[in-house]
């Protein structure tokens, strides 16, 4: 079971969001929370896997939060849920690490899928965010271009890259590439490390832009 919390200021939102996602019985609304401080409050009260977690909430919004919930509870997975498509919280929610960008708008189909592609450590992005995504990242600055990747990078690092940007975790790395998962864990710390990236969610942003993958 897929255990989830709504972050959202407006309860008809949270409401609809809450008979979307009952008809799956795989996924189980656990909490509710109308602004960032109710996000962590509930926190220490319910376990979730995955917060859908809109942008502008009072008293304290969904990017500052994202931050804030990624530091205490690095494995709940956040999809940005919102109908503000703004460059700035495109990207300054891949900076908080967040699994995914979905409009209010989208699909109930594709909202559940989001959730469950989140859940198995994947990113998930509307297609009507990704070039805002796109822009975004080309107007970030200190980012290597795509020959700049390739020449920092080892074959063996560009291995373990394009595994973690299709969304395996790292036991799976290890055994896709027979070698331990504390080695895949020291691999990725270098490979951030040489990209100026902080988490490994960034990785698919920054090749999402490059074409690399």
């Amino acid at each position: 079971m897929i255990r989830v919390m709504i972050a959202d200021d407006q309860i008809i939102v949270r409401e609809g969001l809450k008979k979307i996602l009952s008809l799956d019985s795989e996924i189980e609304v656990v909490s509710e929370a109308s602004n960032g401080y109710e996000v962590l409050e509930n926190l220490s009260k319910h376990i979730v896997d995955i917060i859908l977690m809109d942008v502008r909430m009072p008293k304290m919004d969904g990017i500052k939060c994202s931050n804030l919930v990624k530091k205490d509870y690095p494995n709940i997975k956040i999809i940005i849920l919102t109908t503000f498509n703004e460059d700035e919280y495109i990207f300054e929610g891949i900076d908080s690490g967040i699994s995914g960008y979905l409009l209010k708008d989208s699909e109930i189909d594709y909202i559940i899928k989001s959730i469950k592609e989140a859940f198995n450590n994947k990113m998930m992005f509307d297609p009507s965010v990704t070039p805002k995504l796109v822009n975004a990242l080309s107007n970030k600055s200190a980012k290597p271009n795509k020959a700049e990747i390739l020449d920092l990078l080892t074959d063996r690092e560009k291995d373990i890259v394009k595994l973690v940007v299709d969304g395996k975790s790292n036991s799976e790395i290890s055994g896709i590439l027979f070698i331990s998962e504390g080695t895949v864990k020291n691999y990725i710390s270098k490979i951030l490390k040489k990209l100026k990236l902080q988490r490994r969610t960034q990785l698919s942003a920054l090749f999402l832009k490059n074409d690399f993958i």
